[in-house]
């Protein structure tokens, strides 16, 4: 048996890797077996080929202590809750009749009358996670079949494997009350009763030989009651108390552990992991945190988060301080290397003085190896030549610009004003039906972008085949009967790098693919130097769309905010100058779109909500450069023109009055299946969105496609908390990741549910 008190010095770790391949393997052989029939064993034989190669090379790196169970087919929150036997009840009538991995996306991805698990932001990263579902009646128990026997093949090969799971109360934190459980009940209630699965696994993993397991509880890097913080002493305490467990490595990922910390630190859990990056901690400052001296420290020092290369000497100077007060220290990363792409090595055509500073997954953890190395044996003489710091590309012309700023330019006309200009230019029926931007991208498009990228497609010829794509979706929707046309964003590959690729100062990559959730990747990209537009970047396409049809055709744009949450941002300056930087940017494309004749033009802000600061502490301050940003954007545009926003919605009340504060003209809401909740918040005194609002009337990322009715239901509800003239009908969000078969009949669904709530209007008697 392997006990908490065995010694074994390990120097270096990470918590976590990339899962979808090199190549994106993964999306692929996923898109593979949910659209063209492949076979359950190929992509099991697949998962377990990504698996196995990722600790094999991780061990081959001289890393001393691989991380397991990083792999998932979809999501590793929703693994977690499957392996501890949270199967949400309202699925249980599947379970019978589905192969185990169909069951499983099921869960992620919905069926015909399942609504799938909701799709929630993974603590400030762009990732989403699947939250499991718990009810009164969840039972719990173990089945780590596939985390057992992946420790077992590493052992076989001389490999020591770390499993990594979700801790029992993130676990439970991150996990939402099942529909119809009891308004009093909440998933932390059950954490008695999942306790001993816990236990069930830690036996298990001792009787195989398992020397530690890493529990990760990011939960405590937010804002906890005392109750929570309690009970994090008492789990712990109590997990630890057992003889026949491996050690155990509890990790707070992705910001201050704060107030638990010292809790951790005072239970008898064998080591502890700390994100240095995010919120660094002085030698000084750790030394006197009782009882932490005698835990071995996973030190966090390697961002996960952000590409740019480590500072090594300067860091190595931080790790001796730590090591002179914790003796015992392992290198390790910030938090999973999930959120950076796989490896720089394959990029060709990144400028080489960006190049040199960047270090995605595998130089990341070459960092880690390198470091642990000269902690123990000492630096390499190169180290001491520091780099000096380098701005690149300082625009004179931008920042002086941003320095000219004035507080009008924040500024637009009075709602009321630009609400009786609109009504006039516009002329829109009551609850108007949109959608938010992007339609699918075919697999011809897809091909026509490769095929230009390679030289096998001329210019024109690319351009024709992007126009005649527009034409298509433009009479489509003409067809469905949808009141504001979108024109599909057909030229996009993303929402951020379509953008990235047409503005100084970022630069894009061709393998750098992140894993959003499921099969979604996206290739953030780098923003490195001050940011310029080089000329108009959408105003051909809708310009082109308009021109097909009299309805108003939106202009689509990404915000500000959103353009540096979703790229890997420089870290020489503060984001909100940066933010100014990009908003400038919208601001003048809006300009442009409105010369062209555009009455209607979308700013997109879903990261407003995502990149707000896990604790209360910075929420004031961040809201309101961000507000100002967006304003920033918009402030230039005309009485007449209508701006709209898509945001991710919040319970937060500030956060719901920051969006008040966008002043935009309609906010578009991604919340579908909480819209209880978000039309309470709408409606609630003193922090409702006082303009026009679409709640988003289904889930645009499901499978599933909705019925009549189910969106009807939807739209009565919100009729009831929202005027209907304030009332816009639409999917929550874009629907690039659909294909047609899905999107045409949900659609034409929502128009037909809007027309009958127009009905019930006109029916009901004059007041």
């Amino acid at each position: 048996m392997t006990g908490p008190e065995e010694k074994i010095e390990y120097g270096s770790s990470i918590l976590g890797y990339p899962r979808i391949g090199a190549r994106r393997e993964l999306k692929r052989a996923l898109e593979k077996y949910w659209h063209l029939g492949g076979s359950v064993e190929e992509l099991i034989a697949i998962g377990r080929h990504l698996q196995d190669d990722t600790w094999q090379e991780l061990a081959a790196t001289g890393l001393e202590q691989v991380p397991g169970n990083t792999f998932s087919f979809y999501d590793h929150v929703l693994d977690n809750a499957l392996m501890f036997g949270a199967v949400p009840r309202r699925f249980a009538a599947l379970e019978p009749e589905l192969h185990p991995l169909d069951f499983y996306f099921a869960l992620a991805r919905g069926k015909p009358d399942f609504p799938p698990l909701e799709l929630v932001k993974f603590f400030g990263t762009n990732y989403h996670y699947r939250q499991p579902e718990i009810d009164p009646d969840t039972t719990f128990s173990l089945h780590a079949e596939s985390l057992l026997a992946e420790h077992a093949r590493a052992k076989k090969q001389g490999i020591e494997l770390r499993p990594v799971v979700i801790g029992p109360i993130s676990l439970l934190l991150l996990s939402a009350a099942a529909p119809d459980a009891p308004e009093s009940f909440s998933p932390i209630d059950k954490i008695d009763e999942l306790i001993p699965a816990y236990l069930h696994l830690f036996k298990k993993l001792a009787a195989q030989g398992a020397k530690c397991v890493q529990l990760d509880e990011p939960a405590f890097t937010s804002d906890r009651t005392d109750d929570e913080l309690a009970l994090l002493g008492t789990v712990y305490d109590s997990l630890a108390a057992v003889s026949q467990r491996p050690r155990l490595l509890v990790t707070g990922q992705y910001g201050d552990l704060g107030a638990a910390l010292p809790i951790l630190a005072g239970t008898k859990i064998d080591a502890i992991g700390l994100d240095l990056v995010s919120e660094p901690i002085s030698a000084a400052g750790l030394e006197k945190i009782p009882g932490l001296a005698r835990k071995r420290l996973y030190a966090g020092v390697i961002n996960g988060r952000n590409v740019w290369k480590a500072d090594k000497a300067r860091t190595l100077d931080y790790l001796l301080a730590i090591k002179a007060v914790i003796p015992d220290v392992v290198v390790s990363t910030s938090c999973s290397l999930l959120h950076v792409p796989v490896d720089l090595l394959v990029e060709y055509d990144i400028p080489g003085d960006v190049a040199d500073r960047l270090a995605f997954a595998k130089q990341k953890v070459g960092e880690v190896v390198a470091l642990a190395k000269a902690v123990t044996h000492g630096a390499p003489e190169h180290w001491s030549d520091r780099p000096k710091s380098v701005h690149f590309k300082m625009k004179h012309d931008v920042r002086q610009r941003v320095s000219a700023i004035r507080p009008d330019q924040r500024e637009r006309a009075s709602y009321d004003v630009r609400r009786e200009a609109q009504q006039q230019a516009l002329g829109l029926p009551l609850v108007p039906t949109s959608t938010l931007g992007s339609f699918p991208q075919t697999a011809e498009i897809r091909q026509a972008r490769y095929e230009y990228g390679q030289g096998r497609l001329t210019a024109d010829e690319y351009r024709q085949l992007l126009l005649d794509e527009i034409k298509r979706v433009i009479d489509l929707q003409e067809d469905i009967g949808l009141d504001v046309l979108v024109h599909g964003e057909v030229e996009r590959n993303d929402m951020i790098e379509y953008f990235a690729e047409l503005m100084d100062g970022y630069v894009t990559t061709h393998f750098g693919w992140v894993q959003v959730y499921g099969s979604r990747c996206v290739r953030p990209p780098i923003l490195y130097g001050d940011i310029k537009r080089t000329g108009p970047m959408t105003v051909e396409w809708i310009t082109y769309a308009q021109s097909l049809t009299d309805k108003p055709v939106k202009g689509i744009l990404t915000g500000p905010v959103t353009m540096l949450a979703r790229s890997y941002v420089r870290q020489d300056q503060p984001l909100y100058e940066t933010a100014e930087q990009l908003a400038l940017a919208v601001r003048d494309e809006v300009a442009d779109l409105e010369k062209a004749g555009i009455r209607i033009i979308q700013v997109d802000e879903p990261s407003i909500r995502e990149l707000l600061p896990l604790r209360e502490r910075g929420r004031a301050g961040y809201l309101d450069w961000a507000v100002n940003a967006f304003k920033l954007a918009v402030g230039g545009a005309k009485a007449q023109t209508q701006i709209h926003t898509h945001i991710g919605y919040s319970s937060i009340a500030s956060v719901v009055e920051a969006f008040d504060a966008l002043d935009a003209d309609v906010t578009s809401i991604v919340a579908t299946r909480s819209i209880g909740w978000v039309l309470d918040q709408i409606t609630s005194s003193g922090t409702g969105i006082e303009r026009e609002v679409g709640p988003g009337v289904y889930e645009s990322r499901s499978a599933a496609i909705p019925d009549i009715d189910e969106i009807d239901e939807r739209i009565q509800r919100a009729a009831a908390a929202i005027d209907p003239e304030r009332l816009w009908v639409n999917p929550d969000g874009g629907l690039k990741t659909r294909h047609y078969w899905q999107l045409e009949p949900s659609l034409r669904n929502m128009v037909a549910a809007a027309r009958r709530q127009r009905r019930r209007i006109k029916a009901r008697p004059p007041s």
